[in-house]
């Protein structure tokens, strides 16, 4: 028997109504859509870390284990750790839950883990990583006897329908931000910025369409795609001299006292994660048992709902998803990310979840882990790759939030508006999300809404107890986090 045969026997081709062909093109499929993460996370997490100076600007050097770091070897860290993290749950996704789903950090987790808990809350990024860490182990735990799924299956069906685009808006905000195309405002808390005097919110959103167009017409890598292009139109703008380093070159290659722009970061590659590590272990020890235990509380409610959300928004746009919305056996699929963000967590990386792009994937025949075992592989591989993404600016890079927050945006179209029990729990779950920059606010305002809205309708009977239960729990949790318990 040939190798393709073995991989076949082993997955299932035949069961599954696909062939090596097939998974091999999705799997190809699903890492060009979602390996953007490889640039996006470190650019999103390097906030906590390296913090800021009093000009508000993030901090060039920092302390990490007894040693300082620039922040392009920081960058190149959390890359690493990135690329890690995935291959290890992919891998478990591939060859325990056979699903096709690529995994990785999660867009939104990471930006809560960043802006919520680290900056937000002001709670030491190594204590993060810890509580990252303990709430891995707490899910390993539940999802190994089953409790994980039937908490995730007594979500609210509008809840599970429209998390994923609360999650998208939540994203598309974010990424327009940080692309400076919005910008705060005294008068009406967010604006449009001032794009005609600012060269990277232009080049950004040159960039954006034309991810956009890509994608419209059917591009498979779209977003890479753009996110390339946009870098490679900054850095001719650069080099030609029609703008400053300062307006268009990424913050990793600008020396911190002359301004000028330096290749040391793309030249001197930083392989070493161990910094990483023992500030993990530094995280464990020395912290208030209370605080840790609200923050690992905290990790534990958002990557929950996060993650349940998420992996019933790729399953749904996937068709995966039976008669009553439920993803079967999904106990398997959520081990993938509990592993994941377990072993992300000591190597320097925020929650693991499944890839709402998984979807581009499935639309080219994927069905079986062959097609992640295909993404592993190509994480492995994007390793040798990781000096060159300190030359990517950030205007380029958040242009993946963007466009994956619009994407998600489709799932609203499963949402039964007419009925208001589904309208008011989908609007707040899709709106909350936003505007308090939390997915864990979001879906606790759909799930507590929905028995009310329930029982004002007359359908009380409609409403499980279970359903009650974590109204319940959530109302408690919206008590503690805003009563400054939390921070």
């Amino acid at each position: 028997m040939g190798a393709i045969e073995l991989l076949a026997s082993y997955f299932g081709f035949d069961e599954h109504d696909t062939d090596f062909t097939t998974e091999l093109v999705a799997g190809i499929t699903t890492f060009l859509a979602m390996s953007y993460i490889i640039v996006v996370n470190p650019t999103v997490l390097l906030p906590a870390i390296m913090g800021f100076n009093e000009q508000g600007e993030i901090n060039q050097q920092t302390t990490i284990d007894g040693a300082v770091y620039n922040s392009n070897e920081v960058f190149q860290m959390l890359a690493i750790a990135t690329i890690i993290a995935s291959v290890v749950a992919v891998l478990v996704m591939a060859l325990y839950a056979n699903r096709p789903f690529g995994l990785a950090p999660g867009m939104g987790l990471n930006a809560f883990f960043t802006f919520t808990v680290v900056i937000g809350m002001g709670i030491p990024w190594q204590t993060a990583l810890a509580a990252v860490f303990v709430e891995g182990l707490i899910f390993i735990a539940i999802t190994a006897v089953g409790a994980r799924k039937y908490v995730i299956n007594l979500f609210p069906e509008p809840v599970k329908f429209s998390v994923g685009a609360g999650i998208g808006v939540f994203l598309l905000f974010i990424g327009l931000q940080e692309m400076q195309i919005v910008a705060a405002d005294p008068a009406t808390m967010v604006t449009l910025g001032d794009i005609a005097q600012n060269p990277a919110a232009l080049l950004g959103l040159a960039g954006l369409f034309l991810t956009f167009v890509l994608w419209a017409r059917g591009m498979k890598g779209a977003i890479v795609t753009g996110i390339i292009t946009t870098t490679v139109a900054g850095w001719g703008l650069l080099l030609a001299g029609v703008s400053s380093a300062e307006a268009l070159a990424p913050d990793a290659l600008l020396d911190e006292g002359t301004g000028e722009v330096t290749f040391e970061a793309v030249t001197s590659p930083h392989y070493d994660i161990t910094p990483l590590v023992g500030a993990f272990v530094e995280g464990l020890r020395d912290v208030d048992p209370l605080t840790f235990a609200l923050v690992v509380f905290t990790f534990f409610f958002v990557d929950f709902f996060d993650t349940a959300g998420t992996l019933i928004g790729v399953a749904q746009f996937g068709d995966f998803l039976d008669e009553n919305g439920e993803l079967p056996e999904i106990e398997k699929p959520l081990m993938a990310d509990a592993v994941g963000t377990t072993v992300g967590s000591m190597i320097g990386t925020s929650t693991v979840t499944t890839y709402v792009e998984s979807s581009t994937g499935v639309e080219e025949g994927g069905r079986t882990g062959f097609t992640a075992l295909v993404v592993g592989a190509l994480f492995a591989l994007s390793l040798v790759a990781v000096p060159v993404v300190a030359a990517i600016p950030a205007y380029a890079s958040f242009i993946a939030l963007v466009a994956v927050g619009v994407i998600m945006l489709q799932g609203v179209l499963d949402i039964d508006w007419q009925d208001p029990a589904w309208s008011v729990s989908a609007g707040l779950t899709i709106t909350i999300m936003p505007l308090t920059y939390s997915i864990a606010n979001g879906l606790a305002a759909g799930i507590i809404a929905y028995p009310l809205i329930k029982t004002a309708m007359g359908e009380r009977t409609d409403v499980r107890l279970g359903q009650w239960a974590i109204a319940v729990a959530l109302i408690g949790y919206f008590y503690v986090s805003t009563s400054g318990m939390l921070g």
